[in-house]
């Protein structure tokens, strides 16, 4: 299936709140109530179903700090004009340049459901980003298809551990666009995203709070980072859910 086409009005509103934002400095914060009717534009139903698919990840197992906070499940795609294929399965991999906590080794996560890489939810956002990246590269430079990684991450928290969103702490991912989507957060405080520039300076904050509340990074030009979450109420679960989808050149 090939990404959903942007009708003219959503074309329009793409450009203004997510294009706009991300060729000035670097990032887009969208909020839910304005990202959520473009996506149901572009074909997205069932996110209920979607999102429940969350309380089954597999632990991660690779994490060089030795926390047991991280739950996820993995997937890659193709994605050009004509078609967003799901490829075979394949092990994450990060340079320690880029990740110098976990990189520098394959990193093989359960994959994703077969019914979730092909949920219209997920079909509907991999089209957003598709466009959006497309727009935003220069004609010299457009791949003829990008390579999308879809991650499912739960960040656990408990008194007695701090869920880490982002254990490596500021960085860049080794991509060109990057793409997080809140799913939901149970029970957490805190989980502040920022941007900084190349020289690591903050060029801006937000906290993805409501569903579908998402963040656009052009990861060429900032760092991001997430501060800890921590539960609210001890005697309950804790934890964020977030869709990470990222697109580079194939």
């Amino acid at each position: 299936m090939p990404p959903a086409p942007l009708p003219p009005a959503v074309a329009d509103t793409v450009a203004q709140e997510i294009e706009a934002p991300l060729e000035q400095g670097g990032f887009a914060f969208v909020q839910a109530r304005t990202l959520r009717p473009l996506l149901e534009r572009l074909g997205l139903e069932h996110w209920e179903s979607f999102a429940a698919s969350w309380n089954d990840l597999g632990e991660d197992r690779y994490m060089a700090d030795g926390g047991r906070y991280r739950r996820r499940r993995y997937a890659t795609f193709s994605l050009s004009a004509h078609d967003m294929l799901r490829k075979p399965n394949q092990p994450h991999y990060q340079s320690r340049d880029y990740n110098t906590l976990n990189g520098g080794v394959e990193r093989w996560f359960e994959p994703v459901l077969p019914g979730i890489a092909a949920h219209p939810a997920l079909q509907a956002i991999l089209s957003l980003l598709y466009h959006v990246a497309t727009d935003l590269t220069p004609p010299d430079r457009r791949p003829l298809s990008w390579h999308g990684e879809m991650h499912q991450f739960r960040i656990e928290a408990s008194m007695d551990m701090r869920g880490q969103p982002t254990p490596e702490g500021l960085h860049r991912d080794g991509v060109d666009w990057v793409c997080v989507a809140m799913v939901r957060r149970e029970n957490v405080d805190c989980g502040e995203t920022s941007i900084h520039d190349m020289s690591r300076d903050l060029v801006g904050s937000f906290t993805l709070t409501n569903p579908l509340d998402t963040a656009f990074v052009n990861d060429n030009r900032v760092y991001h980072g997430v501060t800890p979450v921590v539960p609210v109420d001890p005697a309950r679960p804790a934890y964020r859910d977030v869709l990470v989808l990222t697109l580079r050149h194939e």
